[in-house]
């Protein structure tokens, strides 16, 4: 180039051209203050090259985010910490909020005072829910007290930072998700769910064994992902181009791929255990592989929750999350949970610096400088589904590339995997709009639409219903209670 280009090019007028990617970012954090998803997150960012800034955690409970904002500023402070970030914890939602690019949802009411009721009441009709979080009684009570909050959260992000993208990782995720949608719906907001990785993984495992090949990536597993959150399915699986489904007929014909448990064997087990027998057999009865935890599953297909319990449960390998279990599990002094921060501050347990498996902090990377990513989300159907209503919250795999997230094209479901689908899909989409009127008969309408509430008499799953908003009225303020038809004169409601 000659010294008069140089000088042009030097001369030229940029004023008109966009500006460069700024990996500079602010991350707000609801829910700043869990013992569980924000240590994940500061993991994964310390090891994070691609971009680097402030997170501001924000949590009712203050001490909490504190705890968690020294703890991420501790592990900034390691040799092998690479990234480049600041933790802080505010006092005020607002606060945490403005200018924020990416905001991550991480909340649940107190499950001593909630949780422990949509498991133990059920129970008591019958109804032997395995996780009671997402669908079920449970489900729809823990979505009756999460809808409110989170078109407030939707609302929040309207007036701070209407242009962030939004990581909801709150249960019932469906519901959640919906509901920001419902309040802004030009918000950015997607559903992240882990339990698509575990049908990666058992067919990575697959592959592994009957392929002779010492490890396969994830990321190597190809699916086609449709269906809701927690009863996902998958309808093609490739390796390198090899057919999956051929590995797993293959594995189906092993005499030890099919084995019953005893709850003698399950007794000392986490409950989050998956041993795949659920897996296999809707597959063999539907002919598509489901993509979730069996623990998920059985909760979807009720036929795995009849007959005598625990037994005929735990024969498919499945263990129940009891109320104790989940009371025990709030308080850190009497769960077995395995995050401790200030332990690990402290020096008294050892704290690797890992890959938490998540793909949150990649697809902040990918939406804000660039690239291209394939995962699978939770976002409004426009069309990705064809078998769904548009508006309604569906999972399918989308790509992502700077400031972009497009769902793809997923297809059509198996006639009989479309109508339990649609079954759900109706009951999200009918409990928004009941949320909106704080509607608590309408709200009814979707409970006894349940799959699993549909093996009680109608008047005794009003009598459940009316005891579980009884015990948890505290946490239903947005509800018309005392204006419900339904839990008029019922005596679980009135005692």
């Amino acid at each position: 180039m000659s010294s008069d280009q140089r000088l042009a090019t030097e001369s030229t007028d940029r004023s008109s051209l966009p500006d460069v990617p700024d990996e500079t970012v602010k991350i707000a954090y609801i829910g700043g203050g869990a013992r569980e998803w924000t240590p994940k997150l500061i993991g994964d960012l310390a090891l994070s090259t691609g971009i680097r800034g402030e997170v501001a955690l924000f949590d009712l409970d203050y001490e909490a985010a504190k705890r968690n904002a020294e703890f991420g500023n501790w592990v900034q402070e390691r040799d092998d910490a690479v990234g480049d970030w600041t933790y802080n914890a505010v006092e005020e939602r607002a606060d945490a909020l403005d200018g924020a690019d990416f905001v991550i949802l991480s909340t649940q009411f107190n499950p001593a005072e909630t949780f422990v009721h949509d498991l133990r009441i059920p129970r008591e009709y019958g109804i032997y829910g395995a996780v009671g979080a997402t669908i079920g009684p449970g489900g729809i009570m823990r979505a009756m007290r999460t809808i409110p909050v989170y078109k407030e959260f939707g609302n929040a992000v309207r007036e701070h930072c209407p242009d962030a993208w939004v990581f909801n990782y709150t249960n019932p995720l469906t519901w959640a998700t919906r509901a920001l949608y419902e309040a802004y719906p030009d918000i950015n907001a997607i559903g992240l769910c882990h339990e698509v990785f575990h049908a990666q993984d058992m067919l990575a495992n697959l592959v592994e064994e009957y392929m002779d090949v010492d490890e396969v990536d994830l990321d190597e597993i190809e699916i086609n992902v449709k269906g809701i959150n927690h009863y996902t399915w998958v309808d093609e699986a490739r390796w390198r181009g090899v057919d999956l489904f051929e590995l797993v007929d293959h594995h189906l014909e092993q005499e030890d791929a099919e084995r019953e448990f005893t709850p003698e064997e399950l007794e000392d087990v986490t409950p989050f255990v998956d041993n795949n027998q659920v897996t296999w057999e809707l597959y063999r009865r539907f002919g598509i592989l489901p993509a979730a935890g069996d623990r998920h599953l059985v909760e979807y297909g009720p036929w795995f929750i009849q007959g005598e319990m625990p037994d005929d449960l735990n024969r498919w390998g499945v263990k129940r999350t009891t109320a104790d279990y989940r009371a025990k599990h709030w308080n850190p002094s009497e769960s077995d949970q395995t995050t401790d921060v200030e332990a690990w501050m402290d020096g008294d347990a050892a704290f690797e610096l890992e890959d938490s498996g998540e793909v949150a902090v990649e697809m902040m990377e990918t939406l804000t400088v660039g690239g291209l990513m394939k995962t699978h989300v939770n976002l409004p159907n426009t069309g990705q589904m064809f078998d769904v209503e548009e508006g309604a919250v569906v999972e399918t795999n989308a790509v992502l590339t700077a400031d972009s997230v497009r769902p793809i094209t997923a297809g059509k479901l198996p006639r009989q995997v479309r109508n339990q689908i649609r079954t759900h899909v109706n009951n999200h989409e009918t409990l928004v709009e009941a949320a909106n009127e704080g509607d608590v008969d309408l709200a009814f309408r979707a409970f006894l639409n349940d799959p699993q509430v549909k093996t009680l008499q109608t008047e005794t799953a009003r009598e459940m219903f009316a005891e579980l908003i009884a015990a948890e009225r505290e946490y239903l303020p947005d509800w018309d209670l005392e204006g419900s038809a339904v839990l008029a004169g019922s005596d679980a409601f009135d005692a």
